[in-house]
């Protein structure tokens, strides 16, 4: 019989204290992992894309001819569909393969073109470093997750919390009927400004892809406030918040 006693305030606390601690440690893990990879261009898209069909084959070529002509790490998160489509065109063009992986309860296996993998256990921490450095988000066609990861890091320039970086969607078929209704209902309710839908681009030219990325600014992370109270002269510093204070500094906590 299953035991549905209430959890006491020091076994909440301890669960919270565990939680943290695994959160803090996949950040900085996570960050350690990715500085190592300076200049990359990391790919989103559906994990049940199959080798035969196009998108496959397009996410494929284009991370081949990224590592070959730009020397740019590729990163994904390591799984099967695009992810292992572009993981694959970056080991077979010889460069950086590198997959930001997920445990998940119905295992997903990591694809076998990796040439260096960090596990994750949380989504949330794993999207953060997906996004953490890239010089650019090159986006295939996906489902609820693609989208989830599309809005978020385009909600993230928008708002200045990260650096601007190009976002670029392959596939106009699958990506103009969303932009269409960013058009037709988000700007005519001015829940958008018109100028927001420059925040990425929706091609299908792998040569403009290439110039795209290759005129991207180099980034080096997020920035990060180290002392917040040297602004307020008068403010006392803030108190440290334990295994999260290096990451709480990351961005500007």
């Amino acid at each position: 019989m299953q035991n549905n006693k209430p959890l006491t305030l020091l076994e909440i606390s301890e669960a919270a204290h565990k939680r943290v601690m695994l959160i803090s440690t996949e950040f900085m893990n996570g960050f350690e992992f990715i500085k190592n990879y300076p200049r990359s261009v990391t790919f989103f898209g559906s994990a049940r894309t199959k080798e035969n069909e196009k998108c496959y084959e397009r996410a494929r070529a284009l991370a081949k001819r990224i590592v070959e002509e730009l020397h740019y790490t590729i990163v994904t998160g390591g799984g099967p569909g695009v992810m292992e489509a572009a993981n694959r065109g970056a080991y077979e063009g010889g460069g950086n393969s590198v997959g930001l992986t997920i445990k998940l309860p119905n295992e997903q296996l990591d694809n076998k073109y990796l040439t260096a993998k960090e596990d994750f256990h949380y989504f949330f921490s794993r999207k953060v470093c997906l996004s953490f450095s890239a010089e650019a988000y090159v986006f295939f066609p996906g489902g609820f997750g693609t989208l989830d990861e599309f809005l978020e890091i385009l909600t993230l320039i928008q708002t200045n919390k990260i650096p601007k970086a190009p976002i670029i969607l392959v596939g106009s078929s699958h990506w103009k009927p969303l932009e269409n209704y960013f058009k037709e209902v988000l700007v005519k309710e001015k829940t958008i400004e018109e100028n927001d839908l420059s925040l990425y681009t929706i091609t299908d030219d792998e040569e403009e892809i290439l110039k795209i990325i290759k005129e991207a600014p180099i980034r080096i992370g997020l920035k990060y406030n180290d002392d917040k109270s040297s602004d307020n002269p008068g403010k006392s510093p803030k108190k440290s918040l334990g295994p999260l204070s290096t990451l709480s500094k990351k961005f500007g906590w």
